[in-house]
């Protein structure tokens, strides 16, 4: 047995819908401007090129319905999006066999200090000071395939203070689950525990300590996080 130098740091778990057993986090992937209306509102072409992924560390997903506003930011944006959860993978998975790695759905949030990356988008440099900080990805618990099958469209809103911020349709999708999944395994091999946030609708906009931030997806739910 391999000694370590020191203990490792908890796995990332997520819960389950209905199950003691939790499903464990590998990697997170995030598709940026997968909406045509976001594209337009962050002042790009919405027409449908090869779609770009950035990450996010598997500790940044955060279950505990709060959001603790982030240092050295003071435009922090919610992203309201759909979570691909995969119990397989592979490389070069065909876009007809995708989705039989998916292992369930759930709700999350991707939280964004816009500010910092803004500036990041300016000088060319990466992202991750702006989207891979700690809690950045809220999330509720995970609904099998078996329970929920693969939402092709539903409606997804998003409130904060009761007030409507985003609203769409999950048929809005430029590039739907299984192109995704199709895409990322012909760059990186993907594996059982890998997550997917699915990109946000039009809407975006800042949030406040204090506000309620409330996420609902047909069939999947409903999430409510508060900032703090």
């Amino acid at each position: 047995m391999t000694e370590l130098a020191f203990a490792p740091p908890a796995i990332t778990t997520l819960p389950v819908v209905g199950e003691e057993a939790m499903f464990p986090v590998r990697r997170v992937y995030c598709i940026g401007r997968n909406y045509a209306a976001h594209a337009i509102e962050m002042g790009h072409d919405p027409d449908k090129e090869d779609p770009f992924f950035f990450q996010k560390n598997p500790n940044n997903l955060d279950t505990s319905g709060q959001f603790p506003y982030p240092p050295e930011s003071s435009d922090v944006h919610h992203e309201a999006e759909m979570l691909v959860a995969l119990k397989s993978g592979g490389t070069n998975i065909s876009v007809e066999s995708a989705l039989t790695h998916v292992f369930g759905y759930g709700l999350s949030l991707d939280m964004t200090r816009r500010d910092l990356q803004g500036i990041q988008k300016k000088l060319g440099r990466p992202w991750e000071i702006g989207k891979a900080f700690e809690r950045s990805a809220p999330c509720g618990p995970l609904h099998r395939v078996s329970e929920v099958g693969h939402p092709e469209h539903g409606a997804l809103l998003l409130t904060v203070n009761g007030e409507v911020r985003q609203e769409a349709d999950l048929n809005q999708m430029i590039w739907k689950v299984p192109e995704m999944i199709s895409y990322l395994s012909t760059y990186f091999e993907l594996a059982a525990g890998d997550v997917i946030m699915s990109g946000t609708p039009s809407g975006v906009a800042a949030v406040e300590k204090g506000d309620v931030m409330a996420l609902t997806i047909d069939g999947l739910g409903r999430l409510e996080v508060k900032v703090t």
